[in-house]
C-alpha cells in the first residue's frame, strides 16, 4: 500500500499577480481562484489576510509493478526551482497522465485582479470556423474563429478557435493550447493547458463558487441572482480565453443545474450573448465518463476494480470500473472498463437545502443518508459489484470537495495543500473518524476550519451523507482522494484525440 503522502502527479501551482490593484475585491478573487484550483474554500472562508501559496505536487512512486512511476514519475531534482516560473517539476500520473502548472507565464487575465498581468497578443484572424455550425466564429471571445482543416473528427461538444500567435517572449505559447470549463451547480472552473508529452502543463486556471443551482430543488428554475453570479464568473473565463495568445481548442460544459432547470437553455443563450462563450449541456453519462478520464491516473495499478464517485452540487455520479481483464491498461484507456454507472439526482446543494446544512444533528444527518440510500437502487448491478468487492482488490476513488476536506483534516493541515491531498489513501476507519469529527463540530467551527471555510461549511455534511450511503452499500477497505475531475478529463480527451489524429495522418502518408 502506498503512503498517504504519495501523489500521482507533479503539479506546480503558481499564484498569478494582480492585474488591477484598483479593484477593491481583487485580493479576495485572487485568493479564491488559487484556493479553489487547489481544492480549497473560497475567500471569506479562510483566515483574514491568508494568501494562497504556491504548491508543487510531489511525483508518486508506483503501486505494484510499473504502477504509476512512469518516465515522468518524480519531481524535478532539488524540488521547485525559483529560477523557473513552473517550479521545475515534471508531470506524472502513470507515464504522463498527470498535469503541471505554469500560471506564471500565462497571458492577459483581463479585468479581474486574480489573473496575470495583461500582455497584449496578436489579433485573431483567418476564415470562420464552420465545422461546428457557428459560421461567425463567435463561440469564443476575442474575435472570429480561425477554422482550418483538421485530420480528425472533433470531440463532441468541442469548440475550436485559432488566433494569430504571439511572440513567446511577450508571454504567448507556440503551438496549440487546450481549455476546459466546467460550470456546475456550485462552482465555475476553468483550466488552460499546453501538451507536454503524454501529459499537460496548466498555464492558467480560475475557480469561483457561484451556487448557480441555489433554490433549484424547489423552484426548478435558475434564479436571477444565481445567473448573474455565474455570468460574472464566465466573463472572467472569457477574458482569460481571449488572451491566451495561441491557437486554442476548448470544451465548455454545463452540468446538472442547467440540465435540470426549466430555464437552463435560455440561460445558455444568455451566456452566449453576454460573454461570447458557447456552453454545452452534457449528459449524465458524459459527466461520469469525464470523471473517470480525469481521475484515471489515480487508479491503483494492481486494482481489480474501482468504485469511483463524483459528489457534485446538484448530482452525484457513481461508476464501477471492472478491471479484472485490464491487461495492463492505464490512463485514459480505463474509460473502456466502465462496467456500470448511475447518476444520483442529489448533490451537496440540493441535499443541504432539503435537510438543512448549518445545524446538523445525528437525526437529520441520518435522514440525509437514508435519502441518498433510496436512490442507490438505480445502480442495477449493485449485487455484482458487492460480489467483486467481497473477492478483494477493489478500492474507492472519490473526487469532490467532501473527500478532499476529509483528507485535509486527516492530515492535520493548517492550510489546504493540494500536493499532499491529491492521491492520499484513507483507510475505512479513518474516513469514519473524520466524518464523526465533522458531525461533532458546530457550524462556527466548520467555518473556521482551514480545509472547509464559510463557503462550504453548510454543504460538507451533506457531502459526507452521500459518501456514507455509498460506503454502507458497498464497503471498501481503502479510499483514494482525487483533487481533480471533469476539467482534467476534458483536457485528456481533447489532447488524446489530437494525438490520435496526427498519428492517423502519419500512417496515411
Amino acid at each position: 500500500m502506498r503512503s498517504s503522502k504519495s501523489h500521482a502527479a507533479d503539479v506546480s501551482y503558481k499564484g498569478a499577480r494582480s492585474a488591477s490593484a484598483s479593484r477593491a475585491q481583487g485580493a479576495d478573487e485572487l485568493r479564491d481562484a488559487k484556493a479553489r484550483e487547489a481544492g480549497q474554500p473560497e475567500a471569506g472562508s479562510r483566515e483574514a489576510g491568508a494568501q494562497a501559496t504556491s504548491v508543487q505536487e510531489a511525483g508518486a512512486k508506483g503501486s505494484g509493478r510499473r504502477g504509476g512511476r512512469g518516465r515522468s514519475g518524480r519531481a524535478g531534482k532539488g524540488g521547485p526551482r525559483p529560477d523557473r516560473p513552473d517550479g521545475g517539476g515534471r508531470a506524472d500520473g502513470g507515464r504522463g497522465d498527470g498535469a503541471r502548472t505554469d500560471t506564471g507565464r500565462s497571458g492577459n487575465a483581463g479585468r479581474s485582479s486574480n489573473e496575470s498581468k495583461a500582455r497584449r497578443g496578436g489579433k485573431s484572424g483567418g476564415q470562420p470556423d464552420r465545422r461546428h455550425g457557428q459560421p461567425d466564429g463567435r463561440n469564443m471571445p476575442g474575435g472570429r474563429g480561425a477554422g482550418g482543416a483538421a485530420a480528425r473528427q472533433p470531440v463532441p461538444g468541442e469548440t475550436r478557435i485559432a488566433r494569430a500567435e504571439r511572440n513567446p517572449r511577450a508571454g504567448g505559447y507556440r503551438g496549440m493550447l487546450y481549455a476546459a470549463l466546467d460550470l456546475g451547480t456550485n462552482n465555475c472552473r476553468l483550466l488552460v493547458a499546453k501538451p507536454e508529452g503524454r501529459s499537460f502543463r496548466v498555464v492558467d486556471a480560475y475557480s469561483r463558487i457561484v451556487r448557480l443551482g441555489e433554490g433549484i430543488s424547489t423552484s426548478r428554475r435558475l434564479s436571477d441572482a444565481a445567473m448573474s453570479r455565474a455570468i460574472e464568473a464566465l466573463k472572467v473565463c472569457g477574458e482569460k480565453l481571449a488572451n491566451c495568445g495561441s491557437p486554442l481548442r476548448a470544451r465548455l460544459i454545463a452540468t446538472e443545474a442547467c440540465r435540470g432547470a426549466e430555464n437552463g437553455p435560455l440561460f445558455i443563450e444568455r451566456v452566449r450573448e453576454e460573454t461570447g462563450l458557447a456552453l454545452e449541456i452534457v449528459t449524465r453519462e458524459t459527466e461520469a465518463r469525464l470523471a473517470v478520464a480525469g481521475c484515471s491516473s489515480l487508479v491503483a495499478y494492481e486494482a481489480d476494480g474501482v468504485v469511483l464517485f463524483d459528489i457534485g452540487g446538484g448530482s452525484s455520479e457513481l461508476v464501477w470500473l471492472d478491471l479484472r481483464n485490464r491487461c495492463g491498461a492505464r490512463g485514459l484507456a480505463l474509460t473502456r472498463f466502465i462496467r456500470h454507472w448511475t447518476s444520483l439526482p442529489l448533490g451537496v446543494v440540493t441535499l443541504a437545502e432539503r435537510h438543512g446544512g448549518t445545524r446538523v444533528g445525528a437525526d437529520n444527518y441520518e435522514a440525509m443518508v437514508e435519502d441518498v440510500t433510496s436512490h442507490l437502487s438505480s445502480f442495477s448491478m449493485g449485487p455484482m459489484l458487492s460480489e467483486a468487492i467481497a473477492a478483494g482488490g477493489v478500492h474507492m476513488l472519490g473526487t469532490s470537495g467532501t473527500v478532499t476536506t476529509l483528507a485535509g483534516m486527516h492530515l492535520g493541515l493548517e492550510r489546504y495543500d493540494r500536493r499532499r491531498v491529491d492521491g492520499t489513501w484513507l483507510a475505512d476507519d479513518e474516513v469514519s473518524a473524520m466524518i464523526a469529527r465533522l458531525l461533532a463540530m458546530p457550524y462556527e467551527e466548520r467555518v473556521d476550519n482551514p480545509c472547509i471555510g464559510a463557503d462550504r461549511a453548510d454543504l460538507v455534511l451533506a457531502g459526507c451523507a452521500i459518501l456514507e450511503a455509498i460506503r454502507r452499500r458497498w464497503p471498501c477497505e481503502r479510499l483514494r482522494v482525487a483533487d481533480r475531475g471533469l476539467r482534467e478529463g476534458i483536457l485528456m480527451e481533447l489532447m488524446h484525440a489530437d494525438r490520435k489524429g496526427r498519428q492517423h495522418g502519419r500512417n496515411r502518408s
